[in-house]
């Protein structure tokens, strides 16, 4: 790294500069300096954008940000960014080597915007505030489609949902009790083999089945007369 940063004054304009600035780049991200290698690569591609290591250059820098992409806990600018990188580098490299490795870095860092999110959502579960989890992790649903979090989403989801039904006004628990046992099925037949089984089944005993049928009864009274 440092005869190659020692070189290049030398050869600027000649042609061996252009295979120096590349190796100079690739040095940075060999020592683990995904940072400079990262602006290294961005301006080898400014300065040569017709030379024969532009594809390796475009995938190196979007490499490079993907590994400075933080844990989930902390912000995600940069693992967006790093998103962003590898999908422009798919877009304009449909053919290359690099697709397969490409595509299964983003999932990577896709899967880790989602885990913050559905950390924030259940953040709400956590601090007792039942009617925003269910909110939160509502939205959490509807807004990634297919992640690999959606069933302990609905999981917290069914323990807030429990916590209210169970704690609610008598004429508003029936209401809440047959939502929660809908919630329950829904998760049962989506996920028949859940994690979770044990946990919902023994709540779902709780509720006591047969205070849910007096309450239905009761109010079929109520309104009767």
């Amino acid at each position: 790294n440092r005869i190659f940063e020692q070189l290049i004054p030398s050869y600027r304009g000649k042609p061996q500069a252009e295979r120096l600035i590349y190796f100079f780049a690739d040095s940075y991200y060999q020592i683990k300096n995904f940072y400079l290698a990262a602006y290294r690569f961005e301006n080898f591609i400014k300065s040569f954008p017709e030379s024969q290591k532009i594809e390796e250059a475009n995938f190196y820098s979007a490499k490079s940000h993907y590994m400075m992409s933080p844990v989930f806990s902390l912000d995600q600018e940069e693992t967006l960014k790093a998103i962003d990188k590898l999908q422009i580098f798919i877009n304009n490299y449909p053919e290359s080597s690099h697709m397969d490795e490409s595509n299964q870095l983003i999932s990577e860092l896709q899967t880790k915007i989602e885990k913050k999110e559905f950390e924030i959502a259940k953040q709400y579960y956590t601090i007792f505030d039942y009617r925003a989890a269910i909110t939160a992790l509502d939205n959490f649903i509807a807004e990634f489609v297919g992640t690999k979090f959606r069933e302990e989403a609905l999981y917290y989801k069914f323990l807030s949902s429990y916590e209210i039904a169970i704690n609610s006004i008598e004429f508003k628990k029936l209401d809440r009790l047959k939502d929660l046992k809908e919630l329950y099925n829904n998760i049962v037949r989506y996920y028949p083999e859940t994690l979770f089984e044990e946990d919902l089944i023994k709540k779902m005993k709780n509720l006591n089945l047969k205070k849910i049928n007096s309450l239905n009864l009761k109010n079929k009274l109520v309104r009767s007369t």
